[in-house]
């Protein structure tokens, strides 16, 4: 199954841990993640002013590649569009909806951008744990060659994968779609309730002790609730818990740090995958020791 997909900039440098897992671990599963051609930035974030189209033009230049694409025959014959961060796929999410609802707006979108193929709103956004759950979460499961047993897992969403609950992939109150997966990868969930609280997004470039603050209610929250780690899927989300626990330690000296892992990371160790895929070295808090002590990894170098 051949798949256009989007990447963003921050899969192609501070997550590319996030992408390079992330096409391993869908290879495995039949899905083959074809890059867009030509791709811009998806334009994040998405506007919530009714008179502001021209910031959904990024996004709708992305998805015209994907029409491109499927004409070639580049693709198979679905007009689907897979991301992996989280505000990718709201940003591209929001601004197809938008577009689909409004013939108005689509049309000033395509005169505008005269030089381009019209838009013609057929292309549907989704998340790879979307992807995932529709192909079976017991595919994953037969792929399972080193289950994390023992691994105590919080999985966290955060904002973008669930609201606005016309473009989330999950009940807004209630997701559960992380954990049919940590439970297919033969890890244990743990309950956080702080697993839909916002991480601090973009205040973490104008004030970072909201940022600190936030971030440990939420890392604390489930290290509290028994989590060796968390899960997640978000780049910007991923920055805040991890990387600024160093900050968080210096504002809250108790506090313990606490691994982050992508969703994919997971995935590709319980694959059985080497751990080039994983690249554990761009994780702010190492993992391996966790892991190691954990019997997950330290035998076999994976495939």
């Amino acid at each position: 199954m051949k798949v256009p997909y989007y990447p963003g900039c921050t899969l192609k440098t501070k997550a590319a841990n996030f992408e390079t897992s992330a096409l391993a671990v869908a290879e495995r599963l039949g899905i083959e993640l074809v890059e867009l051609p030509r791709w811009n930035c998806c334009g994040t974030v998405y506007s919530l002013a009714d008179d502001d189209l021209i910031h959904h033009v990024a996004a709708v230049r992305n998805l015209i590649r994907v029409q491109e694409m499927n004409a070639q025959g580049l693709v198979d014959d679905e007009y689907r569009l897979v991301t992996l961060c989280s505000m990718c796929f709201n940003t591209l999410k929001q601004a197809n909806v938008r577009m689909s609802e409004n013939p108005e707006d689509l049309e000033k979108i395509n005169d505008l951008m005269y030089l381009e193929d019209d838009y013609e709103g057929r292309v549907e956004v989704k998340h790879l744990l979307e992807l995932v759950d529709e192909l079976g979460f017991d595919k994953v499961e037969e792929q399972v060659k080193n289950p994390l047993e023992g691994l105590r897992i919080a999985p966290y969403y955060g904002c973008m994968l669930l609201r606005p609950t016309e473009v989330g992939i999950d009940d807004p109150e209630d997701p559960q779609i992380q954990t049919r997966m940590l439970e297919a990868l033969g890890a244990e969930k743990i309950e956080n309730p702080y697993r839909k609280v916002c991480c601090g997004s973009y205040q973490t470039v104008q004030d970072k002790k909201v940022v600190s603050n936030l971030a440990y209610d939420i890392l604390t929250h489930a290290r509290n609730a028994g989590a060796d780690a968390i899960s997640l899927s978000c780049p910007l989300c991923a920055f805040n818990l991890d990387s600024r626990q160093r900050e968080i330690k210096e504002d809250h000296p108790s506090f313990r740090e606490i691994p982050v892992f992508y969703f994919t990371q997971l995935m590709a160790m319980a694959f059985g995958l080497s751990e080039d895929y994983c690249g554990f070295d761009l994780n702010y808090i190492d993992p391996e020791p966790l892991l190691s002590a954990k019997g997950i990894i330290g035998g076999s170098n994976g495939e």
